[in-house]
């Protein structure tokens, strides 16, 4: 039967909800990621209990259980030393001539429109390591990035 003929209470036809997967690799954080985490899981919580509407609590529980996996598998990682790129710090560096900033964070605080990259973005790694005044090959350019200044965020 077309779909024409169908009611719009028809659940056959309803694209699938799926669970958020949960990244590869160890679940680095920062002590202010570890907090949102924390944060998303009471808030789940909270929402959860105070659903009714059935739909609203299937994904309710499919988003509290991604949160309650990330905080049991957070490793929350030592403030960085500033002196060379790592987990936990802010970055200025050229791009091919353009300046721009980032910070290295965990998976579940990047927010690429914020400058803020997860530790396993090929950026972020590229970075991983550098020093200030450092050039680093990127995307097949040899010395594509160059290092300016490392902070501790």
């Amino acid at each position: 039967m077309s779909v024409a003929f169908r009611r719009e209470s028809d659940e056959e036809h309803l694209e699938p909800k799926f669970a958020q997967p949960i990244p590869p690799g160890p679940n680095l954080v920062t002590a202010a990621g570890m907090a949102q985490i924390e944060a998303q899981a009471v808030r789940l919580e909270a929402e959860l209990g105070a659903a009714s509407d059935e739909a609203a609590i299937t994904a309710l529980k499919r988003d509290l259980k991604y949160w309650q996996a990330r905080r049991a598998s957070a490793e929350i990682q030592p403030p960085a030393s500033g002196a060379k790129v790592e987990f936990g710090t802010r970055v200025r560096f050229l791009l091919k001539g353009t300046a721009r900033t980032v910070e290295i964070v965990g998976s579940d605080e990047a927010d690429p429109a914020h400058v803020r990259l997860a530790f396993t973005a090929p950026l972020a790694r590229a970075l991983m390591g550098a020093e200030a005044g450092e050039a680093l090959d990127f995307n097949g350019a040899e010395g594509a990035i160059e290092v300016l200044g490392i902070e501790v965020l």
